[in-house]
């Protein structure tokens, strides 16, 4: 295998849109080159996604130490945190996970290149593409699956060891006392989340009028309003002039009057742009429009025969988002007939701080904006036995829909374990169900999800337990 230069598809990038495009293309018979420069699983399985969620759950767990007096249980002595071996445990994770992605592509007879691609000439249905290590392939069809990077700012660009990626703050070799984290979206709520809760002074700063932008207003104040509860400081509407590091501090300023702000370590987590240099991209008709490659609903570039997916094309940023895309452009590719574009709003979004939040398609004020005459259900955690019993229940379910066709247009949620629960909705907008059938669900007892039933009652009026 590894002498085979010609293939059916090449895919350049094996994060999670790329490793699972080249799996399932090649369960369709393809035969199916990857070229990956660095980590198989990418950015998401190695430096992401899974690796965070590690150091989340070591947070999680210091946490709930100090509740452990409220059921009964006295522990005593000294608690402390051996932040090595934290550190270690998210790598090994993650270490894990890649290897499977390594046996996953060996058993679909995927022929991997470790190495950076080039696309090359075209030669009748074939388009080359170069390797760093020397030689040359060729297939009929690209997917370029390069993911993406964190995005810099003039006058906040990141040193690596005082001012920090989301790369540099997933492995600390020792815990600031202080932190100021530059964005308030997934990733910087996230850390903010996980520095917080292992004792760090932190000082979240978002330019938006609100943490959690992307989210419906009412989550984002009831997640701004758990972070303060905890100790965090959240400074919103703040346009800043400058992040400069000094001995051992870096320093925040303004623009107009607010003060500047001083910590050990600062967080940069303002967004990402993608991956698209040194891809060859020039001599194609592939366009790049604000760092992200232009695609239509089916992944296809303007260069025929060259696809792009996942965080290359742009948001949302997800790998889920990733996964699916690379076998909707590849069943596409194959001619499947039912092969379905991603529908608008079909995309579920989780964040892992504490409170978790987890939403899927539209929010409040879009539905409204989008003309829709609207009811609305809200269901608290607090009125929920499975979340009293765990001792979390702080936290709300949002359900919205619209008036006249009963359809759900959009579910918001923050508490306990949420992030598993938003897939219910998920597949409820995927069968298009309306809140008569969601009505007639039996949701076990006792369980969190009682409290997505409740939510869809109330949309109604039909509330029982609260």
């Amino acid at each position: 295998m590894a002498s085979q230069k010609q293939f059916d598809l090449v895919v350049i990038g094996g994060g999670p849109g790329g490793y699972v495009a080249g799996i399932r293309a090649a369960q369709l018979g393809m035969s199916v080159a990857l070229v990956e420069r660095e980590h198989l699983g990418g950015i998401c399985l190695n430096w992401g996604c899974i690796p965070t969620k590690a150091l989340l759950r070591a947070a999680e767990l210091r946490h709930s130490i100090d509740e452990m007096k409220d059921f009964g249980i006295t522990i005593t002595g000294e608690v402390s945190i051996d932040l090595p071996a934290v550190v270690k445990r998210s790598r090994t994770v993650a270490g894990r996970l890649s290897t499977g992605v390594k046996h996953l592509l060996k058993k679909n007879k995927v022929t991997v290149f470790d190495a950076v691609a080039k696309l090359g000439d075209k030669t009748g249905d074939h388009r080359a593409v170069t390797l760093s290590t020397g030689g040359e392939i060729s297939a009929k069809h690209i997917i370029l699956a390069t993911g993406a990077r964190a995005r810099a700012l003039p006058g906040l660009e990141p040193d690596g060891t005082l001012i920090l990626t989301y790369r540099e703050a997933m492995v600390p070799q020792t815990m600031p006392k202080s932190l100021i984290i530059i964005g308030s979206g997934a990733i910087g709520s996230e850390f903010a989340s996980f520095y917080l809760d292992m004792g760090v002074e932190v000082t979240l700063v978002e330019a938006m009028d609100r943490i959690l932008p992307v989210e419906d207003a009412e989550i984002s104040d009831f997640v701004k309003k758990a972070f303060e509860n905890r100790g965090m400081k959240i400074i919103t509407g703040a346009k800043m002039s400058g992040l400069v590091a000094g001995k051992g501090s870096v320093t925040a300023s303004f623009e107009g009057e607010a003060a500047d702000i001083i910590a050990e370590r600062a967080i940069l987590a303002v967004g990402i742009t993608g991956n698209t240099e040194g891809l060859g991209l020039e001599e194609t008709a592939v366009k790049v429009d604000r760092g992200h490659i232009a695609i239509d609903k089916w992944g296809a570039t303007g260069e025929p025969g060259v696809y792009a997916i996942g965080d290359v094309a742009g948001p949302p940023w997800l790998a889920h988002k990733a996964s699916h895309e690379g076998i909707m452009c590849v069943e596409h590719i194959a001619g499947l007939k039912d092969a379905h574009p991603i529908a608008a709003g079909s995309v579920p979004g989780c964040t892992y701080c504490r409170p978790q939040v987890a939403s899927v398609g539209m929010t409040e004020a879009a539905a409204i904006e989008a003309g829709h005459d609207i009811r609305v259900g809200r269901f608290p955690m607090l009125a929920n036995g499975k979340a009293i019993a765990m001792g979390d229940d702080q936290g709300l379910i949002k359900t919205v829909f619209d008036k006249k066709t009963g359809e759900l247009l959009g579910a918001h949620m923050v508490g306990p374990e949420v992030t598993e629960l938003i897939q219910g909705y998920a597949v409820a907008r995927t069968l298009e169900a309306t809140e008569a059938e969601l009505m007639q669900t039996i949701f076990p007892h006792p369980t969190l999800s009682e409290a997505m039933h409740e939510s869809v009652l109330d949309a109604y009026g039909r509330a029982i337990h609260f």
